[in-house]
């Protein structure tokens, strides 16, 4: 007998995370099944639900005041729902074959099981924090959750000096050296790579390098930090590589996450490649009927590639919770996969990809032309008009989009849309040149930048068949 079945007619839900997926979830499921069909209970260890991680940055950078205007719905919102949302409240074990979980309440201490009859994981991601000597010192920051920004922001004003170290040039590394800037450090970014973004081919990372050292951000490539370095009162004075130090007096971690998957790998739930769980279309974790999961806790399958990644983003999260709860209360979707598409900036640089860069592709065993141009966002002879850079990958013998990266001033970022399309729909370069963008000079020269960069891989597939 189900526990649905024990208590009656009504079936319970048991949400794991009060984040973007989880949350997502048991909102779409409150609103296809009433709360007399269905209890929906939602377990989140931390102080805040439902915000907005991506604006941790500029939260704490000054461009958005107030820290709760990232939170886009409060627990007292989510119960008013009828939805049992536990704040505070941290999931420790899960029992797959009893059907329940055990919750230890973070400032008590005390632990108790709760059965449920469909099971949402969505635990979402958490930051890389290498084991270093001194790593754990005060002073040192990750940046995940609006736990971590306030941490940060109360560090930051209890601190004297005005040096921070960002370790790390991904999005986040690149993001928080903009916000200390704002807050008048001086600030240095100890980056492992050749470039910062890796997230870019290294050509298109240099150009982001460039930038930020114009911004006065001092820029330490292909370095591996060996030790956080402390004073005589325990707190982080510097951090050191192997041939250098760098003086500090507030850290930031921006080295990427991982899937926080410790808890389902516990209960023996499948695991991919890169640390996330496995989930089929309907977001149904593989093999268990009664089990989903969805946001930076799983792997998606790339829609270019044809190969399972890991790729965590809000975006993402939003869309898996929705198809989530959709079938979770008793209707039916999909998420098909991503193309990998996203967006940033420093200062006044956009910075956008989408697609597979070089080293993707070569992973994959794809064949691939490569173009390059030097475009303007607006025409020409508009006021205004800045520069930017598009890259393109295309398949060389068919001539497939495989990957677009851009990087330019005002206008710049948005346009890899264009390419996002584009790569969903399976279009060749070729077909790309007849797109019937929108034109006009304040908005883009009457060849759009993407369409440049498609005609000259076009030429390129065409050159080389």
């Amino acid at each position: 007998m189900s526990t649905g079945a024990a208590r009656g007619t009504r079936e319970r839900l048991v949400v794991v995370g009060g984040d973007a997926a989880g949350m997502s979830a048991a909102s779409q499921a409150r609103r296809l099944k009433r709360p007399d069909e269905l209890e929906i209970v939602a377990f989140e260890r931390g102080h805040f639900s439902s915000f907005s991680a991506c604006g941790i940055p500029y939260w704490v950078g000054g461009d958005v005041t107030e820290r709760d205007a990232l939170i886009a719905r409060t627990p007292e919102e989510h119960r008013a729902r009828d939805i049992d949302l536990r704040m505070r409240t941290e999931v420790t074990e899960i029992d797959v074959a009893a059907g329940r979980v055990r919750a230890r309440d973070v400032d008590s201490g005390a632990q108790s099981w709760t059965s449920y009859d469909k099971l949402v994981i969505g635990t979402g991601a958490r930051p890389i924090r290498p084991e270093l000597p001194g790593i754990d010192a005060p002073g040192v920051h990750g940046v995940q959750t609006l736990d971590d920004g306030q941490a940060l922001l109360d560090t930051l004003a209890r601190t004297r000096g005005r040096r921070a170290v960002v370790v790390g040039a991904g999005y986040i590394g690149v993001e928080m050296a903009e916000a200390l800037i704002n807050r008048g450090y001086e600030v240095t970014v100890v980056n492992r790579g050749r470039e910062p973004m890796s997230t870019l081919d290294p050509d298109m990372g240099r150009m982001v390098h460039e930038a930020m050292e114009g911004l006065g951000i001092t820029m330490v490539d292909d370095a591996e930090v060996t030790e956080v370095l402390t004073g005589d009162d325990g707190r982080v004075r510097a951090v050191a590589t192997r041939d250098a130090e760098f003086p500090a007096d507030v850290v930031v971690l921006g080295i990427g996450v991982r899937p926080e998957t410790r808890l389902a790998e516990a209960a023996g739930l499948p695991i991919g490649a890169h640390g996330g769980l496995l989930t089929d279309l309907a977001m149904r974790v593989r093999g268990h009927e009664n089990i989903w999961a969805g946001g930076d806790c799983v792997e998606v399958l790339d829609l270019v590639s044809g190969q399972e990644r890991h790729i965590p983003l809000g975006t993402h999260a939003n869309k898996h919770g929705q198809v989530v709860g959709t079938n979770v209360g008793g209707g039916y979707a999909t998420f098909p996969g991503v193309v990998g598409t996203a967006v940033s900036k420093v200062c006044d640089l956009e910075i956008a990809r989408t697609g597979l860069r070089e080293k993707d592709a070569r992973r994959a065993g794809l064949r691939f032309v490569t173009a390059t141009i030097e475009s303007t966002s607006r025409a020409g002879y508009y006021p205004d008009a800045s520069p930017m850079t598009v890259k393109m990958l295309a398949e060389r013998r068919t001539g497939r989009l495989l990957g677009v990266q851009i990087v330019g001033r005002e206008g710049a970022g948005k346009r890899v849309d264009i390419a996002a399309v584009a790569l969903t729909a399976g279009m060749t370069v070729e077909q790309m040149t007849a797109l019937d963008l929108g034109y006009a000079p304040p908005f883009s020269p009457v060849w759009d930048p993407v369409l440049v960069a498609a005609r000259k891989a076009a030429r390129e597939v065409e050159r080389q068949r």
